[in-house]
């Protein structure tokens, strides 16, 4: 079976379970499957499925690739000269992924502030979260689906739909954001996180969502529908339970951290090679080597405290704690001491008690440097 002609029983197969399943993509290049994990991510699937069964598969598919990939042309121009050609493969599913969320992108995008917390509709437009007021959060058609308050945004548990329906919400540096999904299972989401889920689960499918940045989960128990969370590299499986995820891109690692029940962990370049993870341990991928899922036994509080405000640091460089400052306080940090890069310190601060100065001020006096700040900017010097 040719290349194209996988990428289409894939397709099919997501479009009618509204599921993707790991195991359907292991004959696909890594390529593809990221590909087909974009489109999935962005609701594209049903998009790319017509368009792939509108062309016919059996033209010569190494001319094809070989003309598309070698032609340094615009997405729109080789979109439509894809549009000649009777097959499907990855440049040509690619383009209709930029172009759609090219167009996406101008029709719907905002002038948002880098510090808003944004909720993204089904249809692209961005709400504005103000935490000091409460609002209810309607669908396309006007229907009520939540409703926020504070910094808490609740889905309602309605009838289930034929066809997942998602929502994505953005929390910038420096705020944390809650959200209870229709199921009831609660996310506390830390700065710098974004979430995409269904805004109603359907029946019969698993519950996924997709994680990037760092979140505490509290899964409502359903042991007909498996709770699912992607976070990039690696995807964990609950029915019920407790736990911990960080998932930041500039991380080298993605961790889980389990506190009360069991998940299943596992990653996407090895979906058949599966963790149990028990309370009180930590699972870890290195983006490296993400084959590999490395258990340990860890103290729960030092993953979980960050909901109370706390920031803590555990043997850890200077140059990781910078980065984890950098999100809960959302200023950028320029460090020109390149000797405190590796010096390693155990520190524990609350964000609401005790501002950026006073942590700067705490470290110089352990290794000794200056520093200036201007708005949200901080250079160190020796």
């Amino acid at each position: 079976m040719n290349s194209s002609k996988k990428i289409i029983e894939v397709l099919r197969d997501i479009s009618q379970t509204h599921v993707l399943n790991p195991k359907s993509l292991k004959h696909l290049t890594a390529e593809e499957q990221e590909l087909i994990q974009n489109l999935y991510k962005d609701n594209l699937i049903d998009e790319a499925l017509s368009f792939s069964e509108a062309i016919d598969v059996n033209q010569n598919w190494k001319e094809l690739k070989t003309a598309l990939v070698t032609k340094e042309t615009p997405v729109v121009p080789l979109w439509r000269r894809a549009m000649k050609y009777a097959a499907i493969l990855v440049v040509a599913l690619g383009c209709l992924y930029l172009f759609k969320n090219q167009f996406s992108t101008e029709q719907h995008q905002p002038n948002v502030s880098s510090d808003a917390i944004e909720l993204v509709l089904e249809n692209g437009d961005i709400k504005i979260i103000n935490v000091a007021e409460t609002a209810e959060i309607a669908n396309e058609k006007g229907e009520l689906i939540g409703s926020q308050e504070g910094d808490i945004l609740n889905y309602n548990a309605s009838a289930s739909s034929e066809k997942l329906v998602y929502n994505q919400l953005k929390v910038p540096y420096g705020k944390t954001f809650n959200i209870v999904l229709s199921d009831g299972t609660k996310v506390y989401l830390n700065s710098g996180t974004s979430l995409k889920y269904p805004i109603n689960f359907i029946t019969g499918n698993n519950r996924e969502v997709f994680l990037e940045g760092e979140a505490y989960f509290e899964v409502a128990k359903d042991k007909a529908h498996p709770f699912i969370v992607n976070a990039n590299n690696m995807n964990i499986e609950v029915l019920g339970t407790q736990f911990n995820v960080s998932s930041y891109p500039d991380d080298s690692e993605i961790h889980t951290v389990l506190v009360e029940g069991s998940v299943s962990l596992s990653s996407d370049v090895a979906p058949n090679n599966t963790s149990l993870l028990k309370p009180g341990f930590k699972g870890t991928i290195n983006r490296t080597s993400p084959k590999t899922i490395v258990l340990e036994e860890v103290d729960t509080k030092m993953y979980t405290e960050w909901m109370n405000g706390d920031v803590i640091f555990r043997n850890s460089t200077f140059k990781d704690m910078v980065k984890k400052l950098a999100r809960n306080y959302n200023v950028t940090i320029e460090n020109n001491y390149e000797a405190l890069n590796q010096k390693r310190f155990n520190a524990s601060f609350n964000r609401k008690i005790e501002s950026i100065d006073d942590i700067m001020t705490a470290i110089s006096e352990i290794y000794p440097f200056t520093y200036s700040k201007t708005e949200n900017r901080i250079i160190i010097n020796p």
